[in-house]
C-alpha cells in the first residue's frame, strides 16, 4: 500500500511515525513523507544543516520520496487553507496514497493543527474529482512535547485506538533517526530524550499488549 505521511516539519515524522515508517517499508509498503514547512526558520537551535539532517534521518528510517513546500513556521495559520490542502491534494495525486499518517488535529502546535486540518480536507479529493481513488485509511500520530501538551479541555484530545509493535530494535532506530537532527533531542526528563522516547513506547506497548508499540488514532479505515 502506498502511504504518505504529512507532517508539518522537519523531524515530526520521525518523532510521531519513525519505527513505523521504517516496519511498513520492510513489510512491502511504499512510504513518502510531505513536509509542509521545510525550513523551520523559526526553530530554536535551528540546525544550519537542516536539509542534510533531514536526509540522513529519511535514509534512516528508509524513506526515499520526499515532497517538501516552504509555507512560514508557525504561521501556517496566515496561510489561505485553500493552498495548503491543494499542496497535500497534488502529494497524493502523484504519489497515487492510499492511506494517510498526520498530525492529530487538538495538538498544541498550530502548524501541526493547520496541518492535520488540510489533511482533512484533502482526503475528501476523491468526492471532488473524478478518477482519484478514496483513501483507506487516515490515522493521526502522537509528536511528543506537542500532542500530549494540548491544554485545550474542550477538544477531543489524542485517544490511540491503533498500534504498532515496533520492538526494541524499532525504538532504537528511531532515536537513531532522530539523533540526524541537530538540536531536535534534549536531556530527560524532557518528552524529546531518549529515555522518555523509549519509556513511551514502552507504555504504548503495554496499552496494547505487546512490545513496544508507537500509537495512533485511527480516523477511518476501509477494507
Amino acid at each position: 500500500m502506498n502511504y504518505l505521511v504529512v507532517v508539518a516539519h522537519p523531524d515530526d515524522e520521525v518523532l510521531g511515525a519513525g519505527a513505523t515508517i521504517h516496519k511498513l517499508i520492510e513489510e512491502g509498503n511504499k512510504v513518502a513523507v510531505a513536509i509542509m514547512v521545510g525550513q523551520a526558520a523559526a526553530r530554536k537551535d535551528l540546525s544550519s544543516t537542516l536539509s542534510e539532517d533531514e536526509a540522513e534521518a529519511l535514509s534512516i528510517i528508509g524513506v526515499e520520496k520526499k515532497y517538501e513546500a516552504n509555507f512560514p513556521n508557525i504561521k501556517m495559520n496566515t496561510v489561505p487553507h485553500l493552498e495548503l490542502v491543494q499542496f497535500i491534494e497534488s502529494c497524493i495525486e502523484d504519489w497515487k496514497a492510499e492511506a494517510i499518517i498526520t498530525h492529530h488535529p487538538s495538538d498544541t502546535n498550530n502548524d501541526h493543527v493547520m496541518t492535520s486540518y488540510a489533511v482533512q480536507a484533502a482526503s475528501r479529493l476523491f468526492q471532488r474529482k473524478e478518477g482519484v481513488p478514496a483513501l483507506k485509511e487516515l490515522l493521526y500520530m502522537e509528536v511528543p512535547s506537542s500532542t500530549e501538551w494540548s491544554f485545550d479541555t474542550s477538544a477531543n484530545r489524542f485517544t490511540p485506538n491503533f498500534f504498532v509493535e515496533i520492538g526494541k530494535e524499532g525504538i532504537e532506530l528511531k532515536i537513531k533517526a532522530l539523533s540526524a537532527y541537530k538540536g531536535v533531542m534534549r536531556p530527560y526528563p524532557h518528552p524529546r530524550s531518549n529515555e522518555a522516547l523509549e519509556g513511551l513506547a514502552a507504555y504504548r506497548g503495554v496499552q496494547a499488549g505487546c512490545n513496544y508499540a508507537e500509537a495512533f488514532e485511527c480516523a477511518f479505515k476501509r477494507r
